[in-house]
């Protein structure tokens, strides 16, 4: 925890603090206009500077948003639970439902921004794909939006050589997706493999994500592998990181 040359808490530290239990608390509602600079210079006797970094701290850490001209106010959005293990699971997608089935609940997901094409395999995705730099690849782009929010930005890459002509080349692949339609070809994923990773946004993706001044994304690359250890998809994905809790859960 940080301190000032006194040994005790930063003021806007402080003022953050309560400013967060209030929100946690529910005394601060989704959707709720924060006290704003004059209030808090007036309340807690701070100067301006001190009011602005205690709610860019709230900022920063997901819990608020600046609307332009009218204040700080309670992210309305509820972060969704992203289930790592049950939306991949063969039952889930070999039934012909969606891996999103077993986040959402009753929330609204849409998807736009869908992009479908080939092109040539990056040295990244070449490598863990195990073709040749250059080599044909089919791409999926797309962007994710729940409940009226752009929550993720998606892109597969799979072999042109075993998804031609198939409808993973197509815009809607279908009940169950790329992994249902994989299975149908013989190469249904057996292993995934997920590596988290975050950092600040890149300008496309902020503006893709309409993602507020200072919120961080997460990167996961998801690697599918069929039979025999043979890697059939590469999936690059970003995400709001403050749209998402990421649950793990699993027996010891």
């Amino acid at each position: 925890m940080a301190t000032d040359a006194t040994g005790r808490e930063p003021k806007y530290q402080r003022i953050a603090k309560a400013l967060k239990a209030e929100i946690q608390s529910g005394a601060l509602e989704p959707g709720a206009r924060l006290p704003g600079e004059n209030d808090l210079m007036s309340q807690y006797g701070v100067a301006r500077m001190t009011a602005r970094q205690a709610l860019g701290v709230l900022q920063s850490e997901g819990l608020t948003e600046a609307r332009k001209g009218v204040g700080v106010f309670v992210r309305a959005f509820q972060p969704l639970r992203r289930r790592g293990i049950p939306r991949l699971m063969r039952e889930q997608w070999g039934s012909g439902r969606s891996v999103w089935d077993a986040d959402l609940g009753d929330r609204d997901l849409t998807v736009d921004q869908v992009e479908v094409r080939d092109g040539a395999a990056s040295e990244n995705v070449a490598r863990v794909l195990g073709l040749e730099e250059g080599e044909r690849v089919w791409l999926r782009s797309r962007r994710f939006v729940l409940d009226g929010k752009p929550v993720l930005l998606s892109t597969s890459y799979l072999p042109a050589s075993l998804v031609e002509g198939s409808a993973i080349t197509q815009p809607d692949t279908g009940p169950g997706g790329i992994y249902a339609r994989l299975a149908e070809l013989g190469y249904g994923p057996v292993h995934f493999r997920e590596e988290i990773r975050s950092r600040m946004p890149l300008p496309e993706e902020a503006a893709k994500l309409s993602l507020p001044a200072g919120t961080p994304v997460m990167l996961i690359c998801r690697t599918a592998f069929a039979e025999e250890g043979r890697v059939v998809e590469v999936n690059e994905m970003v995400l709001d990181a403050a749209a998402y809790v990421l649950e793990y859960d699993f027996d010891a």
